[in-house]
């Protein structure tokens, strides 16, 4: 992709274009639009993602003080799913604390759906099917391929995820200049796949890479394959990714439990331990069977416009926001 001026209208028309295709496609599928509430008593337990916090001044029967910013609209979207809403989406603005730059602005567009009795596999059909879609509003196409966790790294690498030992791991990463310390496997797999894998992806093809290792479940359901297996995808639009998806988890114990060892390990990294949604526990077992997604509506755009760097599609990005 080349990065070049581009000029500001041309950059809204093309996002307005882009929100009407994403409703026109749900609406053609009987997927409900839905708004959720964008502050939340609950954080982010993920390592990796910081939430932005705020006070809420007014009187105390109203809630506590303390409020998140969402990172995703994940928490709300399944306890309306839990209380029988159905199939449902939400395009919307999302906040992450952290970087801002060429590739991360800290407030993005976000879009996150959900379906009912469905798989990963086929909802990352409809993904790809969502995206192909986008990139004919540019005259674009893109082959699709899917391909696993384990081949994807044993194709590119020629290197088994779940067997290689952390040394065999970090060996084609000895030129990087990575410093080690306190690095776990899961961080050298993900090293390797921003670092190897990602910038060999061709341009014009959407890769599908599903079935995670165990470890980097996050909220998805755990096929007791052997090796153990997340069913978890990732959505690939040449070496930029787009979306992540899950089969998703409908047990309140066994998440509660993940959101625990997160907060553990925030607590052995110096990071805050974040407040559990227990509002989410409360009806996680209730979720009906169903699979959700959530795709970067900015890095979508940033493909259909060429460019690497997400400021140029944003109308004002962060450092003149």
């Amino acid at each position: 992709m080349a990065d070049r001026p581009r000029d500001k209208r041309d950059v809204l028309v093309m996002r307005a274009r882009l929100n009407a295709l994403i409703r026109d496609f749900f609406a053609q599928r009987g997927v409900l639009e839905v708004e959720t509430p964008i502050l939340s008593a609950a954080g982010n337990t993920d390592l990796h993602i910081e939430s932005f916090s705020t006070h809420f001044s007014g009187r105390l029967e109203a809630g506590g003080r303390e409020r998140f910013l969402r990172t995703s609209p994940e928490y709300p979207l399944k306890r309306l799913l839990a209380a029988g809403i159905g199939d449902c989406y939400e395009l919307g603005r999302v906040f992450r604390n952290g970087e801002a730059g060429r590739s991360h602005n800290p407030e993005f567009t976000l879009l996150e759906w959900y379906r009912i009795g469905w798989n990963h596999h086929r909802l990352m059909d409809e993904c790809s099917e969502l995206v192909v879609a986008a990139l004919a509003l540019v005259g674009r196409g893109a082959e699709v391929k899917k391909i696993s966790y384990i081949n994807w790294f044993k194709e590119g690498l020629d290197l088994d995820p779940i067997s290689s030992d952390d040394a065999e791991l970090s060996a084609p990463l000895a030129e990087s200049g990575i410093d080690s310390q306190g690095l776990t496997r899961d961080d050298w797999l993900d090293l390797l796949i921003t670092h190897r894998l990602q910038p060999a992806m061709p341009h014009d093809r959407i890769t599908l890479v599903y079935d995670y290792p165990a470890t980097q479940c996050a909220l998805a359901k755990i096929r007791g394959d052997d090796p153990p297996l997340a069913e978890r995808f990732e959505l690939y639009l040449g070496p930029h990714e787009l979306a992540n998806g899950y089969h998703e988890l409908n047990d309140a114990a066994e998440q509660r439990g993940r959101f625990e060892r997160d907060n553990a390990r925030r607590r052995e990294r110096g990071l805050r331990q974040m407040p559990i949604d227990e509002n989410l526990l409360r009806v996680l077992d209730d979720l009906p069977d169903c699979a959700g997604v959530a795709l970067g509506v900015d890095r979508l755009l940033m493909s259909l416009l060429e460019t690497n760097d997400i400021r140029d599609v944003l109308a004002y990005p962060f450092d003149s926001a």
